[in-house]
């Protein structure tokens, strides 16, 4: 599963760029140059500067080694570079200290940024790891990328599962986004999980997560009395070239067949965690597979995204024209949403794409 995120940038846990660790070096060559040309300047003192800037990209120890460069180059009136004296060294020698302080202490937040870092992106990873790239029977490609920087899990969420009734696959938005929702997700793929090994009949599953939905809502904090979600879940029968859909007011799924796209209609359902249950669940609806057909679930996050005239993303038009290929057909979606708006959507998004391998398919490999 491809996770698009945005890399922690410089300053941020991130190690220096090269550029930023040539720049004292760089720097100081250029003003010794610059004040051997032209005597009669005093562009020396500059180098008072160096250390403080070498302390953005060096630890305290090569900080120092600049610091004391300067304090030589300033305080040997040989070298040519400049005449420094009493208080004016003793100032270059402060700010030569102080810059080895700020690049210890930067040392050490960055080792601990990049633990923390390091530790959330575990605990995210157990929450929602990545789709394996076959499931039994089923191909599988997902991509997920959460609206809140620096995060890998937001409020949406797919998980595909092998058990004994078949491969079963969700996909669903909870309320809210961000690290907010990420408890609720939790919730809904460990209700899934259980599921998928216990529930005989699909509509069995989406009551299984509307109860986990509405005990949550129920033990919530009084402030924020609902808690709702929409999702579509997929299942593979073992042994039958069809697919059961229940959608429980999520975007419909797509079917791409050769180079058509088509909705999958399906009997609509109210979301999850508004209480339904019984009869009141929709039932499957049975689609016929046929070798190479491939399903595209997603997000509202997809549709909604706006190019800079307002417009919404024309997902079932755009796919034709991007690949044909199961494996690179979310990268491809994805860039072709970044290209349509302008860097991204500002909402969570995931996709998942199925591909069934047929009792047909099967034997025409064999």
């Amino acid at each position: 599963m491809r996770r698009v995120r945005e890399e922690p940038g410089w300053l941020r846990g991130e190690p220096p760029p090269r550029w930023a660790r040539i720049a004292p070096v760089a720097a100081t060559v250029l003003l010794c140059l610059a004040q051997w040309l032209t005597p009669g300047a005093e562009l020396g003192y500059f180098l008072a500067g160096i250390p403080a800037v070498a302390a953005f990209a060096y630890g305290a120890t090569g900080t120092a080694v600049f610091a004391t460069v300067v304090l030589l180059l300033l305080g040997i009136p040989q070298l040519g570079v400049a005449h420094a004296r009493g208080t004016d060294l003793a100032t270059v020698a402060v700010v030569g200290l102080l810059s080895v302080v700020i690049a210890w202490v930067r040392h050490r937040r960055d080792a601990q940024l990049v633990s923390v870092r390091t530790a959330a992106e575990a605990a995210q990873l157990a929450v929602l790891p990545p789709v394996p790239e076959r499931v039994g029977p089923v191909r599988c490609t997902g991509l997920y990328r959460a609206a809140q920087q620096g995060t890998l899990v937001g409020g949406d969420l797919f998980d595909v599962r092998a058990g004994p009734y078949g491969v079963r696959a969700v996909v669903g938005d909870v309320q809210g986004h961000g690290l907010a929702a990420v408890g609720t997700v939790a919730a809904l793929l460990g209700a899934f999980r259980e599921a998928v090994l216990d529930d005989r009949e699909l509509p069995a599953v989406a009551a299984r997560l509307d109860r986990r939905l509405l005990k949550d809502a129920q033990d919530g904090p009084l402030e924020h009395p609902e808690l709702f979600a929409t999702a579509v879940l997929l299942e593979f029968p073992p042994g039958r070239d069809l697919v059961r859909i229940v959608s429980c007011g999520h975007p419909p799924v797509l079917l791409l067949r050769g180079r058509s796209v088509s909705e999958v209609t399906a009997e609509p359902g109210p979301p999850l965690g508004l209480g339904l249950t019984g009869p009141e669940l929709p039932q499957p609806t049975e689609l016929r597979l046929l070798p190479g057909d491939r399903l595209l679930a997603h997000t509202d996050g997809v549709t909604e995204a706006r190019d800079a005239a307002g417009h919404f993303y024309p997902l079932s038009l755009r796919l034709p024209g991007l690949t044909t290929d199961p494996a690179g057909l979310v990268s491809a979606v994805w860039r072709d949403l970044e290209g349509f708006s302008d860097g991204g959507p500002r909402d969570d998004v995931a996709l998942l794409v199925l591909v069934s391998y047929t009792p047909l398919t099967l034997t025409k490999k064999r």
